[in-house]
């Protein structure tokens, strides 16, 4: 006899897993399918700064930017029950250096010498510094501590398995991999930049230095052309370009070279160094740069993409929505703005 699943979620990122463990936490049999191996596109790519304040965050999304960062700590810490895996969450703060004249909410401006006392090796020419109270997580580390979660839950996650199609069939849900059709009550599409329109690919390029001095940065630092985010192992990562190249993750050495040298240009010492490491992302875009959370209009289906630069910020407040949509609850926050309707209707 076919097995029905309560939900089948497509995509294995950060947010396809998280839902995975919020929906097997409130009884529900789920099963997750990856086009490729699971955790290995966006969500291992990302920087990993969790910046509700960032003033790039647009307006609608601020408040459940900031809800999602709320839920971090206790998010992170049952990841790290779960899985036994450390995932870097770094609670220092940012200082970033804003062209404006007034700082946003949340922004306190510093002087020379508090820039000095916090970052000796910033160079204080860089503008004008203001801290902001923000975290940072090793999204690397994050993935594989979700992974590693849903495997001791036993909840299965299939790599190599691209989902075609989600069709209503009477009162079920038809997942097609292939040749071969699963059966849900619900399915969820949570692939990315692979979620099909108007989701679309946002190419990051990053590169990774490793100081001599492994405590050389203790905050991330955010420029207008260049960000900083340091980690607890001494290594910094660079980053990023948004670049609107299809779904291209070639990496190219002048690009790589540009953002090097933008950030010997906060941190002199960092110039001499090799390049570590250099990789490119493709964040889910979409054409409102917000993301897309709810049923979508084939009943059933639900879909929770489009996070662009926060997918891991927003990943434990979206698991959180979607599971109480799909468990017939109210998404318990305002989601109107995030509707995939939206896009719908302009069609």
């Amino acid at each position: 006899m076919e097995k029905t699943w309560d939900v089948i979620i497509a995509g294995a990122g950060i947010i396809g897993v998280s839902l995975a463990l919020e929906l097997h936490a409130r009884g529900a049999q789920v099963m997750v399918l990856d086009r490729g191996e699971p955790g290995r596109e966006a969500s291992s790519a990302a920087a990993g700064m969790l910046a509700p304040a960032a003033p790039e965050t647009p307006v609608p999304l601020r408040p459940l930017a900031f809800e999602s960062a709320s839920l971090y700590p206790d998010f992170v810490r049952k990841l790290e029950d779960a899985s036994g895996i450390q995932v870097d969450l770094r609670r220092q703060g940012t200082i970033s250096f804003l062209p404006v004249s007034e700082p946003p909410p949340h922004h306190l401006e510093l002087s020379t010498e508090e820039l000095h006392r916090l970052e000796p090796a910033v160079h204080p020419a860089a503008g004008t510094p203001y801290f902001v109270q923000e975290d940072s997580v090793d999204p690397r580390l994050l993935m594989q501590a979700a992974l590693a979660a849903a495997r001791k839950q036993e909840i299965p996650i299939h790599g190599n398995a691209e989902v075609t199609a989600m069709r209503r069939n009477g009162e079920r849900v038809e997942v097609i991999v292939g040749w071969t059709r699963h059966i849900a009550r619900a399915a969820v599409n949570c692939r990315g930049a692979w979620a099909g329109q108007p989701a679309r690919p946002r190419k990051g390029q990053m590169l990774s230095l490793r100081p001599r001095q492994p405590d050389l940065l203790q905050h991330s630092v955010v420029a207008p052309d260049v960000y900083l985010v340091p980690r607890s192992s001494g290594r910094i990562l660079i980053g990023a370009t948004v670049e609107d190249a299809g779904y291209d993750h070639t990496v190219e050495p002048h690009v790589i070279h540009q953002l090097h040298r933008a950030a010997a240009q906060l941190i002199p010492d960092l110039g001499s160094l090799p390049v570590e490491e250099s990789w490119a992302g493709l964040r889910p875009g979409s054409p409102d740069d917000l993301p897309l959370l709810g049923e979508t209009d084939t009943p059933g289906v639900f879909i929770a993409t489009g996070h662009f630069r926060n997918g891991i910020l927003l990943a434990p407040v979206t698991a959180r929505i979607i599971a109480n949509l799909i468990t017939g609850r109210q998404a318990g926050t305002d989601i109107s703005a995030f509707s995939p309707a939206r896009f719908i209707t302009r069609r």
